[in-house]
């Protein structure tokens, strides 16, 4: 059959091309990448002949094998496992799976460029790991990779061959060849020290130790030499299931390239979990928080990483149901010996075992995480990982009280992180709530008008930027006892706080200031009549003239825009637009008004001075020729009155 000429993925080609060119240091993890691959693959062939025993056929015992040829400079990995047929070829090495790949490929550019800026080493390594693209490490060592593989249960074997540079070649292969897959790579010349026997022990011990197949080494003897004796393939690996080892015989360095296994990871974990569950259920758990945050966090598709296992058995690394979404980071393993080997799909996603290994797994986690916090390098973490965590507070009602204590939050008091303990610490004589308010950035946040009243009296307001934070805020509502309240709702009130200054309480107004007030603010109802639920005397002004808020029971104004982005709302709430009656303009304002009794000029300033309230809120402005038209006119008055 002829071979078949495919281009590798647009983006698949930019990565190949920096894995190839840029990776220069570390160069020995492509092997541990590729026996990883191959356990899984021996994983799954054991857990589908379960149900279907004829898929073992004769070859019934899984391993992983390492030929190293130095003569012709070849070195292939090949398992006896599960296998894969034409199209899984093309699905699984033709194409990067995962999402995000575009902005892999540009935050792996730009890292490169700040590293030479700095002179700094290259550390792209570390980011290949991050997305997940192991199998393509095998290009930093060789400049042809060959794999021929068969899947259990067929009788047809394919070839899928590349360069890593003008795609690959997909054809069905003469002879059938074993079960398994067999990945042949053609050393170049700066790679030949990895035909080395000892070289390939160390790095299979250093790294795939504790894979629970054979790893059978054979290294064949440069032409000539009549010293070497033959030899049988050497196992070089201890093997055996890591997780079922007394915690005090393991190593943090085995603890750490075991993650590096089961997550397809390259940087250390953050935080790690061992432990042995006795009594109705018995299952033992080794599940790791990673340190660097992957690229498809945000995907919808993304998963945890937690497989499962039945008496050491693997079953799937699909049981969504053991985490929770919002820990869909954590990776590792549950080995069950309650469950049956044929345990059904059913019973993984609603089943009670499952369900009940679910909420001590969490809770493990999450107290976990609690240690972590009160340890340097945890607002780090939270940097990384906080926006998904808190979707834990919306979603787990259970484990709120948690999360909340290991929760970190940006607010008024300083440019750090801090918690709500420390807030509840730092309330003010008089204060009753947790005051926040919610935008699109905590640098917007900081000078938003809202905050103008709070900052006089020296009230400290939580700022939160993350879309999450709109939903579990208003879940919550109350903390110790201390409702929280969004500056942005027309029902605070901040005047019942004692200032932090000596300074007086302001004057009333006159009566005929009041009543020049309430001419303007009815003008404004007038002609805004239709844009605005309310115009009204702000408390929470100081500096700004005018600002918007939500009626007190009406929606936040950036949900409303955050759901009308992902079209879940298509209504059209009406805010309420606050004036300070003590800014210059408003006072012009009222002197205009009473100087035209129709107060027809003042038309265009309402608009202005909802267009600007509609600005700085992060509201678009309905009408920007409008607004612009408007501004023009004022701007012309003034330079000629200059």
């Amino acid at each position: 059959m002829s071979e078949t000429v495919q281009p590798f993925e647009a983006e698949v080609g930019r990565v190949l091309d920096l894995v190839v060119n840029s990776l220069y240091k570390e160069r020995e993890i492509f092997l541990r990448e590729l026996v990883s691959n191959a356990s899984d693959a021996c994983d799954k062939l054991r857990y589908a002949s379960l149900s279907q025993p004829e898929l073992l056929g004769t070859d019934t015992e899984l391993k992983i094998e390492i030929f190293a040829d130095p003569d012709a400079a070849l070195l292939t990995i090949r398992d006896n496992g599960i296998g894969m047929d034409r199209d899984e070829l093309v699905a699984n090495l033709g194409t990067i799976a995962r999402s995000g790949t575009a902005r892999f490929v540009d935050a792996l550019g730009q890292q490169r460029k700040d590293e030479q800026a700095a002179s700094k080493g290259s550390s792209d390594v570390k980011l290949i790991g991050q997305f997940g693209v192991g199998f393509y490490a095998a290009f930093m060592v060789a400049d042809r990779v060959v794999v021929q593989s068969r899947k259990a249960g067929e009788e047809a074997s394919w070839l899928w061959a590349s360069d890593g540079r003008q795609g690959f070649t997909v054809s069905e292969a003469q002879e059938p060849g074993p079960r398994g897959t067999a990945i042949t790579l053609h050393l170049k010349d700066d790679a030949k020290e990895f035909l080395s026997e000892w070289k390939l022990k160390e790095i299979i011990r250093r790294y795939s130790d504790h894979i629970a197949f054979p790893i059978l080494l054979d290294v064949k003897a440069k032409a000539g030499d009549t010293k070497t004796e033959p030899k049988a393939p050497e196992k070089v690996n201890e093997g055996g299931a890591l997780w079922t080892r007394p915690k005090s015989e393991i190593t943090d360095e085995q603890y750490k390239e075991f993650y590096h296994h089961v997550a397809h990871a390259f940087d250390d974990p953050f935080a790690r979990v061992h432990f042995t569950a006795e009594g109705q259920l018995s299952y033992t758990g080794l599940l790791f928080v990673p340190s660097m945050k992957p690229f498809d966090l945000y995907d919808p598709k993304r998963r945890h990483g937690v497989k499962l296992y039945v008496k050491r058995v693997f079953i799937t690394d699909d049981a969504e149901a053991l985490m929770p979404r919002y820990l869909r980071f954590v990776a590792g393993v549950v080995d069950s010996e309650d469950l049956q080997l044929n345990v059904s799909r059913e019973t993984l996603q609603h089943g009670s075992v499952v369900a009940r290994m679910k909420k001590v797994l969490t809770k493990r986690v999450l107290d976990e995480l609690a240690k972590k916090a009160k340890e340097d390098g945890y607002d780090k973490f939270w940097t990384d990982f906080g926006p998904v965590l808190k979707e834990g507070l919306y979603e787990d009602h259970e484990n709120r009280e948690k999360l909340l204590e290991i929760a970190r939050f940006r607010s008024t008091h300083d440019a750090g992180w801090t918690t709500l303990e420390a807030y509840l610490g730092r309330m003010k004589d008089g204060q009753d709530a947790i005051y926040y308010i919610t935008g699109e950035s905590v640098a917007a946040l900081r000078t938003s008008p809202q905050l103008e009243v709070a900052r006089a009296k020296g009230v400290e307001v939580l700022l939160f930027e993350d879309p999450v934070d709109e939903f579990w805020l208003p879940e919550i509502g109350t903390h110790q006892g201390k409702a929280l309240k969004s500056l942005t709702k027309s029902d605070v009130d901040l005047s019942s706080i004692k200032s932090d200054d000596k300074a007086e309480p302001e004057p009333e107004k006159a009566p005929e200031d009041q009543a020049r007030l309430d001419k303007l603010i009815a003008k404004l109802k007038l002609t805004l009549e239709g844009q605005v639920q309310d115009v009204r005397v702000s408390k929470r002004l100081k500096e700004s003239a005018v600002c918007l808020v939500a009626a007190d029971q009406g929606m936040d104004l950036r949900l409303e825009r955050l759901l009308k982005h992902h079209e879940s709302f298509t209504g059209q709430s009406q805010p309420i637009l606050e004036v300070n009656p003590d800014h210059e303009l408003i006072k012009k304002l009222e002197t205009m008004l009473e100087a035209d009794g129709q107060g027809s000029e003042l038309d265009d300033m309402a608009f202005l001075l909802l267009d600007q309230a509609r600005i700085i809120e992060g509201e678009p402005v309905p009408d920007p020729g409008a607004f612009s038209r408007r501004m023009s006119r004022y701007l012309a008055k003034s330079l000629v009155a200059a």
